[in-house]
Formats: structure tokens, C-alpha cells, sequence
């Protein structure tokens, strides 16, 4: 069993570990709830409704409030926003939330903010991400894992991430949009669906390629990228209609698999695609 010390600090009282590492001169609302082996650096604010887990460190001068729940091994670096009021005018005062997995990394001031109510009530990042200095992430946003946001990458609201999408600095998203897996964005401004597997660049943006470097540091393997180059052309290379080129890759499929993403992605894509 934990030991535990009560604390009484310019008239809040609250519980704490003795595991954890909580400065003095930070500010930890009685109500949170704080995981085991957590670090809070001076001048930090800790909202009533938040929720940290074990093994985080919160450097000095973050603000993480709002219904928050942080998972596991989480590190937030200086002027840190997380857990804000959704930048939306529709926007009440509903309670919304902000869901944060494992080992993830927010560095320099960062924002991240609630969800709204017209968009389900919830912006959700996964697990293992990097979100270099003054990213934002806009409302209702859903972020995958692994993936990597260089600085002031930002994204609008209701904005799909998924699995190992990097994004290059000052890249920017649209609203609603979708980013698919292993896509790399380099200093686009996107206002379209993103395809996986693809290399996007310019402000306005055009499919560059695709992003094979990142496939193989990922463990593709060569037949696997050459099959994918295959679809590739399909898609951006032969002036087919969407319909076109997803007969072309249904063929494709049962000798690569991952070729359904591509399909997928066509098809859901309600903006259209950038080509």
C-alpha cells in the first residue's frame, strides 16, 4: 500500500504519494487524481477533473484542466496547454472530454484541446506519439499511434489522424479531413483526404510519391512496397475515376493486403482526395 501524506497548501488541502514528485509552488486541485511515480513542476495547474497516470512528468508552467484523463508515462514540456475549452463559438460549457493514451511526448507549448458536443464530445489521442513545440490540436480530433508532429504542425477540428503519420513543421489540416496510415506531409497545407502510404507536399498540396522510406524503416517489405508502388500508379499515374482505379486494385488485393487501405480510403473519402 502507498503511503500518503495530506497536504495543506494556500488553503487547498489534498492527498498525495509520497511516490510522486509534486512541487511545492504547483497548483493541484483536491478533486484530481494522480497516478503513482508522477512528476508536476513548479507553477503547473492541475484541473479538478483530471486524471494522470502512473509515471508522468509535467514540467513547469502546464495547465492541463477540463475533463482530462492522461494515461501512463505521458510527458507535457513547459507552457503545455492541455485539456482547454474547445476554440469553437458553439461551444456552451458542455462538459466534454480529452483522452490521452501512453508515452506520449507534448513538448513546448503545445495545445490540446476538449471536444464539442455536435462532434461526439471527445478528442482522443492514442498511444507512443511525438508532438514537437506549438503543435496544436483542434476539437474532436482522433490521433492514432506512432505518429510524429513537428513544430507548429496544427490541425483543425474533427480531423482523423492514423497510425505513423508524420507530419512535417508548420503543416496544416483542414477540418474534417482524414490523414491515412504512414502518410508523410511536408509543409502542406491539406484541404482534401490524404491517402496512407503517400508523400504530400506544398501549400497546395500534390502527391509527391509514395513514401517508401518510412514503409521500410517500418518493416515492409520489397515486394510489399512494390505492390503498393504498383497501386500508387493506379491511382495519381493512369487519369482514372475513382471507381476505375478501385476495380484495378480489388484485383490487386489478394496477393497484397495492404492494398485494402488504399480502397478504403477511396472510399470514405468525402472532401475527395489530394492528387
Amino acid at each position: 500500500m502507498i503511503e500518503e501524506l495530506t497536504v495543506i497548501e494556500s488553503g487547498a488541502r489534498y492527498t498525495k504519494s509520497i511516490e510522486n514528485n509534486i512541487d511545492k509552488r504547483a497548483i493541484v486541485d483536491p478533486r484530481a487524481r494522480i497516478g503513482k511515480g508522477v512528476s508536476i513542476g513548479p507553477w503547473s495547474i492541475i484541473g479538478a477533473n483530471v486524471e494522470i497516470g502512473d509515471d508522468c512528468w509535467i514540467g513547469p508552467h502546464v495547465v492541463i484542466r477540463g475533463t482530462t484523463k492522461i494515461g501512463d508515462n505521458n510527458k507535457f514540456f513547459q507552457f503545455s496547454s492541455i485539456g482547454e475549452d474547445p476554440q469553437d463559438k458553439k461551444y456552451q460549457g458542455e462538459e466534454t472530454q480529452l483522452i490521452v493514451g501512453d508515452n506520449n511526448i507534448f513538448r513546448e507549448s503545445c495545445t490540446i484541446n476538449r471536444g464539442t458536443a455536435q462532434g461526439g464530445g471527445i478528442t482522443k489521442i492514442g498511444n507512443d506519439n511525438l508532438f514537437m513545440a506549438y503543435v496544436h490540436v483542434a476539437h474532436d480530433c482522433v490521433i492514432g499511434n506512432h505518429t510524429i508532429f513537428s513544430n507548429n504542425a496544427s490541425l483543425a477540428g474533427h480531423v482523423i489522424v492514423d497510425d505513423y503519420v508524420n507530419f512535417g513543421g508548420f503543416s496544416a489540416v483542414h477540418q474534417y479531413c482524414h490523414i491515412g496510415a504512414y502518410a508523410f506531409l511536408s509543409k502542406a497545407m491539406i484541404t482534401k483526404d490524404v491517402l496512407p502510404y503517400v508523400m504530400v507536399s506544398g501549400h497546395e498540396p500534390t502527391v509527391c510519391g509514395l513514401n517508401t522510406v518510412g514503409l521500410r524503416r517500418r518493416g515492409f517489405s520489397n515486394q510489399t512496397v512494390n505492390m503498393l508502388r504498383r497501386a500508387y500508379k493506379i491511382i495519381f499515374r493512369q487519369s482514372l475515376t475513382v471507381q476505375q482505379s478501385i476495380a484495378e486494385l480489388e484485383l490487386m488485393v489478394p496477393d497484397c493486403q495492404e492494398i485494402q487501405s488504399f480502397i478504403d480510403a477511396l472510399q470514405e473519402a468525402s472532401r475527395g482526395i489530394v492528387r
